[in-house]
């Protein structure tokens, strides 16, 4: 048998070896169900069980990016000027916090909870409340720019 390279198709795919490919990953947030998928290389790779955001406060819907990770984070009270400090065991975001939403006031985002008994739950002030393991997972799964879909 006689071989003979073909010419050109080094052409067509040296981006192959110049960039390789990076699996996308992104979060889908679907409030009815209270859950959170992460989705990598279009296909689930987790899915954890979350509180949203009650009545009145509601977890804003839309397409958003990860803007913050923050590790023990320090909780500052939305109405008054009380904080409770990184690691404490009454600190309500727990360990992690993944920030998705701001209005330059006010913050939303996914992070853990001291009251494991809330997830599954619309009972937040519009946070995501997860699991302490589950949180840590996923604040390991996402980068800054990962995108964020929440909806109904």
């Amino acid at each position: 048998m006689n071989w003979r390279p073909i010419t050109g198709l080094t052409l067509v795919f040296w981006w192959l070896m110049v960039a390789p490919a990076v699996a996308q990953v992104w979060l889908e947030l679907i409030l009815s169900q209270r859950r959170v998928l992460v989705w990598r290389d279009n296909r689930v790779i987790r899915s954890y069980p979350v509180a949203v955001g009650k009545p009145g406060w509601e977890t804003p819907q839309g397409d958003f990016v990860v803007e913050v990770k923050v590790k023990d984070p320090v909780w500052q009270s939305f109405t008054s000027s009380t904080q409770i400090p990184a690691g404490h065991p009454r600190n309500p975001l727990g360990r992690h916090w993944i920030g998705f939403w701001s209005d330059g006031v006010d913050e939303i985002g996914f992070h853990g909870t001291p009251h494991p008994e809330t997830v599954g739950k619309a009972i937040s002030h519009g946070c995501v409340r997860m699991y302490p393991r589950d949180i840590a997972e996923l604040f390991n799964l996402v980068e800054l720019g990962t995108p964020v879909r929440v909806r109904r």
